[in-house]
Order: structure tokens, then C-alpha cells, then sequence
């Protein structure tokens, strides 16, 4: 094995033909689930499958014939779900073109696959909706038509039916190796996750105008834990987390237990827990399988999820998220003034529910 055919990342900074790994995500824009039907035995979300259309066969194909096109890929993990296509490819060596150039053609292919389906033949489309035809025939079926399609239409007309997959596919390097099991894990997740929101709709419901105490809240979550009995603020102050950096840590150590032995008494910890100390509260929170509720410094994007354990909490309906602000797709990171408002709202969200709760907060709906 030469130097180049080692396992290598892609590094902030290196150029998009290097080597390295990449997460791709290719989406229906308006969320129609073309490429598949979602199927959960007996209402288990940790059983679901995702049942292949003859289009979202057909993607497949598409992104495992890329490496016969281009032999520096490889196709390393993938997951189809109804709407859209998650992809992790391993650039081996350098590539003559780059990722973008190569990604740009399989997007023009699957659009090719999109056009056809559009107008499949009503026998074909009749034949894979009653199960006269398996998966691969149909799928084949497909393929054939959309490239032969072409040829039957004026150029005027091809580009005139619907592509279905309008917006090229997002690619996303990856810089460290941890970011490998980690993107595989969230990827082999999307089933599940979406099972789970399914099933349990209302804990995932984006609800807007939340009024609690003079502030308006967006929220993902158990809005019931608003009707809790008593709140209490979790906020590790910086003189003790210095403190603790020169060797007296007995007053950080203190406030942190005592948040959670609150919590095992039932009270409701609030906190946009920023600091590493309060992200470490938590997770024993969750751990614990206490309620508790999150404000966070950015809103709510269309079909928004929590992530990881953060995600299952929220099923069980032990956690509201709550947000402050709209959604801001450019926000990267939290400012100091978000980490001092945050704090300050959480503050005066637990004077707020604990001293007059039906005159301060009102929930839309209720």
C-alpha cells in the first residue's frame, strides 16, 4: 500500500481535490418521499426499514456506480430514506477534477433518473404499484426509459419535465477521525429517528409564540413541562470553574451535585447549558432520565431533530428546547451576548413559573 492509499482526512483548508472524506446529502427540495415508504414492524421505531421505490433503487445504483467512473472514490457508507440520500465517500488519492466536480456529474445523472420517473409509462408505473414487477426489474425498467428518454423529446422538452433533485447534493468534508463513527452513526440513526417522530409527533412539533414572562419562545419538545411545580437554574459561574483550575475545586464540585440531587427530587433544571460543567449536568440529566429544559441559542430550521441522546430524551418527553430567537442558518457560534441573555432569561424563567405562572405564560392552543 503506497503513502496515498492510507486512510487520510481532510484537513480545514486542503484543497477540495485532496484526499480525504466527505458527507454527502442529496434531497427531494420539497420533501415528497419519492424514494421510498417507511415501515415499522409492530410500532417498533428500532425495527424500521426503509422500502425502496424503483427511483430510490435507481439512486442507489447511481452512487454505487461512481467508483467505475471515478477509481480514487470509494463508496464507503450510505443510508436512503424517503426524501433524501445520505452518502460518506473516501477520496483515496487526488483527484484530476475534485469532490465538487464529481459530485456535479452524479447529480446530473440522477436527474436524468428524475426526469424519467416523472413520465414513467402508466404500465410500468401500474405494474410497480400493484407488485406484477420485483424491485430490480422495475428499477431496471427505469433506468432503461430515462436513457432512452432523451432521444424520444425535443431538448426543449426533456429540460422541461421535472428533475425532481433541483438542488445539487451538499458536501460537507470531514476534518478529524472521530467525525467518521460518528457521521456513520447519525446516518444509520435517520430511520429510527424518523419512526420516532412519527409516532410521537407532538414532542417534535415545531410550536411557535410561547410568552413566558415578556419573552416569546419557540420550542421542540414537552410543553407540559411547563406546568412543572418548581424550577431551579443551572449556571456554573467562571470564579469557581478558575478556582477549580488551581486546585480548589470543592465549590464547583458542590454546586454541580447539588443540581442534580434537585433534579432526583423532581425539580426542573433550566439552563442553555453552555460550559463544559453545565453540558457535564446534563448529561447526567439525561443519564438519570430526569426532565429538564434547554434554551438554545439559535431557532428551529424546517424538519429540525435534536441530536443523539438529546433526540431520545425528547421522545420520552423529558426535555423542552426552547429558543428565543429565528432561525439563523449563517450562526456558527454563541456569542458572549447570547451566553449572558441565555443566562439571564433562564434566571428569570424560573422567578417567572414559580411565583405567578397563569398570568405569565401562555402556550398558543391552550
Amino acid at each position: 500500500m503506497t503513502e496515498h492509499e492510507k486512510w487520510q482526512w481532510q484537513e480545514p483548508g486542503r484543497a477540495w481535490k485532496g484526499v480525504g472524506l466527505y458527507h454527502i446529502t442529496l434531497t427531494i427540495p420539497d420533501r415528497r418521499p419519492l424514494l421510498g415508504t417507511l415501515d415499522i414492524p409492530d410500532g417498533d421505531p428500532t425495527m424500521t426499514a426503509v422500502r425502496r421505490t424503483p427511483l430510490g433503487n435507481s439512486l442507489v445504483d447511481c452512487l454505487l456506480d461512481i467508483p467505475n467512473h471515478h477509481p480514487e472514490v470509494q463508496v464507503l457508507h450510505f443510508c436512503l430514506m424517503p426524501d433524501h440520500l445520505h452518502a460518506v465517500l473516501y477520496v483515496r488519492r487526488t483527484m484530476p477534477t475534485g469532490i465538487k466536480g464529481m459530485v456535479r456529474g452524479f447529480w446530473q445523472g440522477v436527474k436524468k433518473l428524475g426526469r424519467a420517473s416523472s413520465i414513467i409509462p402508466n404500465d410500468i408505473r401500474r405494474n410497480c404499484k400493484e407488485g406484477t414487477l420485483g424491485l430490480q426489474e422495475a428499477t431496471r425498467n427505469l433506468e432503461v426509459f430515462a436513457e432512452g428518454l432523451k432521444g424520444q423529446m425535443s431538448d426543449e422538452a426533456y429540460y422541461n419535465l421535472y428533475p425532481v433533485f433541483t438542488e445539487m447534493p451538499f458536501i460537507r468534508p470531514m476534518g478529524r477521525k472521530a467525525q467518521l463513527p460518528n457521521t456513520i452513526r447519525y446516518i444509520d440513526m435517520n430511520p429510527q429517528r424518523l419512526a420516532t417522530k412519527r409516532l410521537k409527533p407532538g414532542f417534535f412539533r415545531v410550536q411557535k409564540g410561547i410568552e413566558i414572562g415578556g419573552y416569546s419562545f419557540d420550542s421542540v419538545g414537552n410543553v407540559a413541562l411547563l406546568h412543572a411545580e418548581y424550577y431551579d437554574v443551572v449556571h456554573v459561574r467562571s470564579v469557581w470553574v478558575k478556582a477549580a483550575e488551581h486546585g480548589d475545586s470543592q465549590t464547583l464540585r458542590d454546586y454541580m451535585n447539588s443540581c442534580v440531587l434537585k433534579a432526583r427530587k423532581g425539580v426542573v433544571m433550566v439552563s442553555p447549558f453552555i460550559s463544559q460543567q453545565e453540558k457535564q449536568v446534563m448529561q447526567v440529566l439525561i443519564n438519570e432520565q430526569h426532565p429538564f429544559i434547554l434554551l438554545a441559542d439559535n431557532g428551529f430550521r424546517d424538519y429540525y431533530k435534536p441530536s443523539d441522546a438529546l433526540f431520545d430524551a425528547c421522545a420520552a418527553g423529558r426535555v423542552l428546547i426552547l429558543s428565543p430567537w429565528p432561525y439563523d442558518a449563517g450562526k456558527r457560534h454563541i456569542s458572549r451576548a447570547d451566553c449572558v441573555n441565555l443566562n439571564k432569561m433562564a434566571e428569570e424563567f424560573c422567578k417567572t413559573m414559580e411565583t405567578d405562572y397563569d398570568s405569565m405564560c401562555h402556550v398558543p392552543g391552550t
